[in-house]
């Protein structure tokens, strides 16, 4: 068993669905999500499809806290990161998800790239809702839960 499952199960999360690019769980009890993703580049269609079901399980409500688990990647998307953080992100702040936290690969680079995009989406979008959410980048499960 690797250390996620253990982490996850001792917790009492429950895997809600796995595919190819992607397993989720989830916790109605602590009010979280965890997406942790399988491959090293998730397609965009793909991606979306993973989002929207994730958008169907924090909709039954309670859900406050949602955590990314991008360690697997090993490509960076522009799309899915603007779809991601203009569309999704907001949609879910409706349903109360307000505490994002994320875990990146270890590449120094990768985390370089996704602090330019977030920028980037900034600076073209002044109208966005970062300052209504509690983001993070943790460097674990264990971490991104307790914090």
């Amino acid at each position: 068993m690797n250390a996620t499952v253990n982490l996850i199960e001792t917790n009492n999360f429950e895997l809600i669905f796995e595919e190819r690019d992607a397993k989720v769980y989830a916790s109605p009890e602590k009010g979280i999500v965890i997406c942790e993703l399988l491959s090293d580049y998730v397609p965009i269609d793909n991606f979306k499809s993973i989002f929207l079901r994730i958008s169907d399980i924090i909709k039954r409500g309670g859900y406050t806290k949602f955590i990314f688990d991008k360690r697997a990647l090993r490509a960076f998307h522009q799309p899915s990161m603007e779809w991601y953080f203009l569309h999704w992100k907001n949609e879910m702040l409706e349903y109360g998800v307000t505490q994002h936290r994320k875990i990146l690969p270890a590449e120094k680079w990768f985390e370089k790239m996704v602090m330019i995009a977030k920028e980037q989406i900034l600076k073209n979008n002044p109208d966005n809702i970062i300052e209504k959410l509690d983001i993070r980048y943790c460097d674990s499960i264990e971490e991104a839960i307790a914090i």
